[in-house]
């Protein structure tokens, strides 16, 4: 299990003064709306369906299909899988297997059942789930919607409403349409390696970028050798659409992103696609979302965005988890206690290494064994911590080491959520305590002492690993998969989708 906790060598003498400033400011900031290009928010969630009514689970018996229903579903089969992306092609004719007898009433039966549960609340089995996807998808049982469909001649309807009923669900969807038709016309063709490419370059290489940008973007003209303004400008909004610096050069990290394949997009999509279905139907509208894999927090209030920050989040192989839980305390001023696994491959050799740096970095040894590090401008937590229930050991907290918030690439953390404006946040969570201004937050913080806040009204925080998305204008977007897990869940998407066709939870269920 991921033993994840902070540390930070940088300090910041003036990190006390730091906090005063943020909390003076905040009454502003809560009222003032996100300024547009500071970062990037999350995929909107705005429900466009109803959601399918989960009825409590029953010994319903199955349904009889009408000939005409029997054949609508195995249309519908194949075909949604598809669009749904819960099978990343379809096979070639090489790959077709031979004809195979008509399913019957009961097994055509199950296959749509198996569909349903996974279009709806997706397609891994419990088994196939990391330890870092502490994701759970609700409990979800198709059996009485289909009845209920199957005798009222809604099918349609019914097929209609099972995928998560979120806009950023339905713009992947359409995004992978779009991938798909890319990919099927042969994608495209890889930038070679080469010196970095920059305004006044030409030659073949230029000609292959506006080739390669021409294909996700209409606006870059594909014929060329030279790199001019415009090309410029289609440089940005590439490195925009990746996550990267909009410098305009191309260069490792943005010759990276353009070369990854068609196919790999298909199924970047297809994990995020599988990521919304692990959701409940219906998120609270007041919330906190930690994009892991971009590294950004946003707060909503009513559904809508109020707050958004840079974060640091795990680098690979210390991994931020994916999970959800509620934030009902503030700790202010906290202390550290460092996890083993930290104090022995980090700080005791430091300690050997150069002896008093545990106390010149306000460590002190516990038990002989354990270490903890004082509150204050050193503690690794800065001075606040947000803490929820969870598994993973892992909580959003300040951090004295400033400097990784300027970067575009913030994977650097053991696996805790780093905050750029964790004081803005704590006032923000508080705004409703009259006991808890943002004077008397600063107060406390320059008491020095550690104390643990309540909320009065706690908050869901959702982690979550977006590296595919859709803007509003419906233009696709993409982060790099630091941990490799769309890959490994695009895989496993595909293998339940192709090796197995009923579900044991299912079977047993419509035996009952």
């Amino acid at each position: 299990m991921l033993m994840a906790r902070e540390f930070g060598n940088d300090r910041q003498d003036s990190a006390l003064a730091r906090w005063f400033t943020a909390l003076t400011v905040v009454p502003a900031l809560l009222a003032a709306p996100v300024q547009a290009g500071q970062t990037v928010a999350p995929p909107p969630v705005v429900r466009t369906l109803p959601a399918p009514q989960v009825q409590p689970l029953a010994p319903i018996p199955l349904p009889v299909l009408t000939p005409a229903q029997a054949a609508q579903l195995r249309t519908v089969l194949d075909a949604n899988a598809m669009t749904q992306g819960l099978r990343s092609a379809p096979p070639t004719q090489a790959q077709t297997p031979a004809p195979q007898p008509q399913l019957d009433n009961d097994a055509l039966v199950r296959a749509v059942l198996d569909h349903a549960r996974a279009v709806h609340a997706g397609r891994l089995d419990t088994a196939d789930f990391n330890t870092d996807w502490g994701l759970r998808p609700p409990p979800f049982d198709p059996l009485p919607g289909f009845a209920d469909a199957v005798r009222r001649d809604r099918l349609a309807s019914w097929i209609a409403n099972l995928p998560p009923p979120y806009a950023g669900y339905d713009g992947l969807l359409k995004g992978l349409a779009t991938y798909r038709a890319i990919e099927a016309a042969g994608g495209w063709q890889p930038v070679p390696a080469g010196p970095d490419l920059t305004l006044g370059a030409k030659g073949p290489r230029v000609l292959a970028l506006r080739q390669r940008l021409a294909v996700e973007d209409a606006q870059v003209v594909a014929t060329g050798d030279l790199f001019d303004a415009e090309l410029v400008a289609g440089v940005q909004r590439a490195q925009r659409r990746y996550g990267l610096n909009p410098q305009g050069v191309v260069s490792t990290q943005t010759l990276a992103a353009l070369n990854v394949p068609a196919i790999d997009r298909v199924h970047q999509i297809m994990a995020n696609l599988e990521r919304w279905r692990w959701l409940p139907q219906e998120l609270p509208r007041d919330r906190i979302q930690v994009n892991i894999a971009a590294a950004v927090l946003t707060v909503f209030d009513g559904d809508t965005p109020v707050m958004s920050m840079r974060a640091v989040t795990g680098r690979p192989g210390d991994e931020t988890p994916m999970l959800s839980s509620t934030i009902n305390s503030i700790v202010i001023n906290p202390p550290w206690n460092v996890p083993t696994s930290i104090a022995t491959k980090e700080l005791w050799p430091k300690e050997k290494k150069s002896p008093g740096y545990f106390k010149r970095n306000g460590f002190t040894v516990i038990d002989g064994t354990r270490l903890q590090q004082a509150a204050g401008d050193q503690s690794a937590l800065g001075r606040f911590k947000f803490d929820f229930n969870n598994s993973y050991a892992v909580y959003l907290h300040d951090t004295p080491s400033r400097a990784k918030f300027a970067s575009f690439s913030r994977l650097a953390s053991h696996g805790c959520v780093r905050l750029e404006k964790p004081a803005e946040l704590a006032a923000l969570l508080l705004k409703g305590d009259p006991a808890w201004s943002p004077e008397a937050i600063a107060a406390q913080v320059a008491k020095g002492k550690t104390l643990r806040v309540t909320l009065t009204k706690p908050v869901e925080v959702y982690l979550l690993y977006w590296t595919a998305f859709a803007s509003t204008s419906g233009q696709m977007n993409f982060r790099a998969d630091p941990y490799g897990w769309d890959k490994s869940l695009a895989a496993k998407i595909e293998a339940r989708s192709s090796g197995r066709l009923v579900l044991p939870e299912l079977e047993e269920m419509t035996r009952s």
